[in-house]
């Protein structure tokens, strides 16, 4: 493995980590609403049902970066890091370092 590769593998599993950090910490934040109209008013149920629909819509964010980092962090111990899965190119490294765990290179991705 490479320093270049080494160097990638560390910011996948930091951002990884961070990620299941935010998604266990924000759990609750996609519970179902509470719909007692003796509890709360119709304005405060609407908003919270839109902050469940966000949080849930940042969840599956999350999941899937994390799939995208799980999918890099399997290329690389078979030396197709870094490699275009679509056309084997060499992945720009200005375009890792914007996102590591990218599967194309620029000319794919459009």
């Amino acid at each position: 493995m490479s320093i270049h590769t080494k160097k990638y593998k560390k910011l996948l599993l930091e951002r990884q980590e961070e990620l299941l950090s935010l998604i266990n910490e924000h759990k609750e934040d996609s519970a179902p609403v509470e719909l007692d109209q003796t509890m709360v008013g119709r304005l405060s149920r609407m908003d919270a049902i839109q902050g469940q629909a966000m949080a849930e819509e940042v969840k599956r964010r999350r999941d899937n970066e994390i799939l995208r980092i799980n999918a890099a962090l399997q290329r690389i111990p078979e030396d197709e890091y870094g490699y275009c899965l679509n056309c084997g190119d060499d992945i720009a490294e200005q375009r890792l370092k914007l996102d590591p765990s990218t599967a194309l290179c620029n000319k794919c991705a459009v």
